[in-house]
C-alpha cells in the first residue's frame, strides 16, 4: 500500500469516526427533533459515500449498489436539513419526500444498464449530477435566505459558514468528478474529496460541540418567561414592542425586517433579538410577526360581519405575502384549514 492510498484510508477513518460522533449525540440527546432525525439519515449517506468510492476495494456489487444508491441522496437530505433546522419546519411534505426519488431512479438506471453509455444511460447520468447540484444548492439558499431573521445568535453565526464551506466543497467535488471522468485527472484525485469530508466534518463538529445543542436543536418556541422574572430594561422593551405591534400593526408591513422594526422602535437591533429570542421564546423572526398575523386572520375569520370577505384578502391584508405560506402557519398553528376554521367558529356564533 502506498502512502498516499494510507493517508486516503486515515482520512475516510477519521470523517467516519466523526460521523458516528455526531449521529450518536444527535440519537441521544435530540432524537425526538425533526432536524436532528434528518441530520441522522443525512449523515448515514455521506458515510455510504465515503464507503462507495474506497479505491479498490472489492465490494460485492448487490452492497455497492446499495452504497451508490444511498450516498446519491446525501444532498436531498441535505436540503431537507437546512429546511428542518434553519427554518423550523414540523414537518416535510409529500412532494419533497418524493423529490429525493429522483437520484435514486438515475443511480437505478445506470446499473440496470450496466454503465452502457447509451443516450438515455447519459441523459440519467446528466440528471442524477443536477439533481444532487441542485439540491445542494437549494439547502445553501435555505440557509443564507433567513440569515437576517434568524433569532437564535448560534445559529444565525453558523449560517454564513456553512454557505462558504459547502458551497465551496461542491464546486470542488463536481470540478473533480468532471475531471476524473473526463481522464484528465486519475482515480485517486477523488481521495481529495475524502480528505475534505473529513476536514470540514472535524470543523463542523467543532462549531456543533461549541455551542448549546438545546439551543440550536430546541423545539420552535418555548413558554416566555414571567414578567416578574425579566430585567427592568427587558421587560420596558417587551412592553413597549407589544404595544407597538398592536398600536402601529406593524406586522402588515411589506417586507417588514428586525432591522427595520429596530429602527421604528429606536432600540439597537441586538436587544431587540435578544428580547424576541430569549424573552418571547421566538426562533425567528417570521414566527413573531405570524403570531400576530394569525391572530388578526382568526378575528377578521370569526367576525360574521367579514363572513363574505375571501380568506385570501384577509390574509393578505394581515401582512401575509401569498396564500401558500398563510396556508401552512395556519394550518400548524390550528390544526386545521382556514376555511374548516372559519365555518367552525361562525357555527360557534350561531350565524354558520
Amino acid at each position: 500500500m502506498t502512502l498516499f492510498a494510507s493517508f486516503d484510508l486515515m482520512f475516510r477513518g477519521a470523517a467516519i469516526a466523526l460521523f458516528i460522533l455526531w449521529t450518536w449525540l444527535l440519537v441521544r440527546d435530540q432524537r425526538k427533533v425533526l432536524a436532528a432525525r434528518i441530520a441522522v439519515v443525512m449523515n448515514v449517506t455521506i458515510v455510504a459515500h465515503i464507503l462507495a468510492t474506497v479505491p479498490m476495494a472489492v465490494v460485492p456489487q448487490p452492497l455497492r449498489m446499495m452504497l451508490d444508491i444511498a450516498s446519491v441522496t446525501a444532498t436531498g437530505w441535505f436540503w431537507l436539513f437546512t429546511r428542518a433546522w434553519f427554518d423550523d419546519e414540523k414537518r416535510i411534505g409529500p412532494t419533497s419526500w418524493a423529490a429525493l426519488a429522483i437520484p435514486v431512479v438515475c443511480v437505478s438506471i445506470l446499473y440496470a444498464a450496466g454503465f452502457d453509455w447509451t443516450p438515455p444511460v447519459m441523459a440519467a447520468a446528466i440528471v442524477l449530477r443536477l439533481s444532487m447540484i441542485g439540491f445542494g444548492l437549494a439547502g445553501l439558499w435555505v440557509a443564507w435566505k433567513g440569515r437576517s431573521d434568524d433569532l437564535v445568535e448560534a445559529r444565525r453565526r453558523i449560517r454564513w459558514r456553512l454557505v462558504a464551506t459547502v458551497g465551496a466543497f461542491m464546486l470542488v467535488v463536481n470540478v473533480i468528478e468532471v475531471l476524473v471522468q473526463q481522464e484528465v485527472l486519475v482515480q485517486s484525485a477523488r481521495s481529495v474529496i475524502e480528505m475534505l469530508i473529513a476536514l470540514i466534518t472535524l470543523l463542523f463538529c467543532a462549531a456543533m460541540f461549541g455551542f448549546d445543542r438545546d439551543d440550536l436543536f430546541g423545539p420552535p418556541a418555548r413558554t416566555a418567561p414571567h414578567a416578574a422574572e425579566l430585567d427592568p430594561a427587558e421587560r420596558d422593551l417587551v412592553a413597549k414592542l407589544r404595544e407597538h405591534m398592536e398600536r402601529e400593526k406593524a406586522h402588515r408591513l411589506d417586507g417588514l425586517t428586525i432591522a427595520s422594526l429596530a429602527a421604528q422602535l429606536g432600540e439597537p437591533e441586538y436587544r431587540l433579538r435578544r428580547a424576541i429570542n430569549g424573552t418571547l421564546g421566538h426562533r425567528n423572526f417570521a414566527q413573531f410577526l405570524n403570531g400576530y398575523r394569525l391572530a388578526e386572520v382568526r378575528e377578521a375569520l370569526a367576525d360574521p360581519a367579514q363572513r363574505e370577505v375571501p380568506i385570501i384578502t384577509i390574509a393578505l391584508d394581515a401582512g401575509f405575502g401569498s396564500l401558500g405560506p398563510f396556508n401552512r402557519a395556519f394550518r400548524e398553528a390550528e390544526g386545521v384549514t382556514p376555511s374548516e376554521w372559519r365555518k367552525t367558529a361562525l357555527a360557534d356564533s350561531g350565524i354558520g
